[in-house]
């Protein structure tokens, strides 16, 4: 590294805590004092207000001076995000530095000032700050390119990507992996993640893996990012799925929206042709049948403020004459938690709705299912699943 690019690569927004995203890393050509010049260039305020002479100074002992000036104030700096050569340029430069007058000080926090007060917009700065600024708004594949380019120039944490993904990808990488990978891998994702994946694997494997994670404890900083970079790249180099979703969550949604006759029809030819498809397409299809098993009683009040309340009636009206169905329990599931008043009124109105035609009976609650939907969605409610306690 050059002796004058200290200066102007230091992210500010990575160094303090707390600091807006848009605060800049001072970039040479803003102030020729803050590392635009050579290494002995004179800074921009040459002379102090009382007319003193103040030393040359370069962009790396400008930094320093800064870096020691917040530090004595008790700003928690976050030095350990910046690249390690330039951790190493400015440690270097502090320990070489001394006394440092008081009209010197002035003039660098002065030039430092002024540069930030002229900057109009600023960009996070290489491929990583390009990762980070962009991060859900590409497409998969742009995104991908992008982080491959960002690990290659060492700008980003190949640990970040491995913790992003799910355990059954990271099983079937780390499957052909020795138990010593797999156990490094463990010791770096968090604990939580960790033990879901442990708890995937089989027995034996399991074991063999958790003896492992004892004998990494000296284990050489350089091999585990080797081990990141290796598997994140196999994670961005896995082809790209077509469609979004589980086939069993997509035609579970797909099902969910269908008439009655039609899921049972559709579900009874799977259970012929592949029972365990059925059987996952089974646990992803919501229903008004399902509410009594799957919805939170607490959660009832969210769900009935966002659906009409002609809705609601029909579709009481229409599942409430068969009391001894699923959907009938769920109509007593959703009366049950709902104020008195409110259930009163409902079954009033019910009985003055009289019969309901199929077709409506369907279509209202199918109303009230997608409100359960888009909630959940939302991530405002959450279902109960198989694993949940009573």
């Amino acid at each position: 590294m050059q002796k004058d690019q200290l200066m102007p690569a230091m992210p500010l927004a990575d160094l303090l805590p707390g600091a807006p995203p848009g605060l800049p890393a001072v970039t040479s050509g803003l102030s020729p004092g803050l590392g635009g010049l050579p290494g002995d260039a004179s800074p921009g305020h040459s002379t102090s207000p009382t007319g003193r002479a103040i030393r040359p100074l370069n962009g790396r002992q400008k930094a320093a001076i800064l870096v020691q000036l917040l530090l004595s104030q008790g700003t928690d700096l976050k030095l350990a995000n910046l690249p390690e050569p330039m951790q190493n340029a400015l440690s270097e430069e502090m320990c070489q530095m001394r006394l440092i007058d008081r009209d010197t000080l002035i003039a660098v926090v002065s030039e430092f000032v002024e540069t930030l007060e002229q900057v109009g917009l600023s960009f996070a700065g290489g491929v990583g700050g390009a990762l980070k600024a962009l991060d859900g708004k590409l497409s998969p594949s742009a995104a991908t390119r992008l982080r491959q380019m960002a690990r290659a120039r060492g700008v980003v944490d190949p640990w970040d990507r491995i913790t992003e993904a799910d355990c059954d990808t990271l099983i079937e990488l780390l499957d052909s992996e020795s138990p010593e990978v797999a156990a490094v891998v463990l010791a770096k994702l968090p604990i939580k993640k960790a033990a879901e994946l442990l708890g995937k694997m089989p027995g034996e494997r399991a074991r063999r893996v958790a003896y492992a994670v004892s004998r990494t404890e000296g284990i050489a900083p350089r091999l585990v990012a080797r081990i990141g970079n290796a598997l994140a790249t196999q994670i961005d180099d896995r082809p790209l799925p077509a469609f979004a979703g589980l086939p069993t969550k997509r035609i579970g949604d797909i099902l969910t929206n269908s008439p009655t006759r039609m899921r049972e029809d559709v579900l009874s030819g799977l259970d012929r042709e592949d029972a365990g498809f059925a059987e996952g397409v089974r646990k992803a299809i919501f229903t008004f049948a399902n509410i009594h098993e799957r919805l939170k009683a607490r959660d009832v009040g969210k769900v009935l403020r966002d659906i009409a309340q002609a809705d609601l009636i029909t579709a009481f009206a229409f599942a409430g004459t068969q009391p001894g169905t699923q959907e009938g329990k769920s109509v007593e599931f959703l009366l049950a938690n709902m104020s008195q008043r409110m259930a009163g009124t409902l079954r009033d109105e019910m009985e003055i709705r009289g019969k309901v035609r199929s077709k409506d009976g369907e279509e209202a609650m199918g109303a009230v299912v997608s409100s359960i939907r888009n909630l959940t969605d939302l991530g405002e409610i959450e279902l109960r699943t198989d694993d949940d306690e009573d």
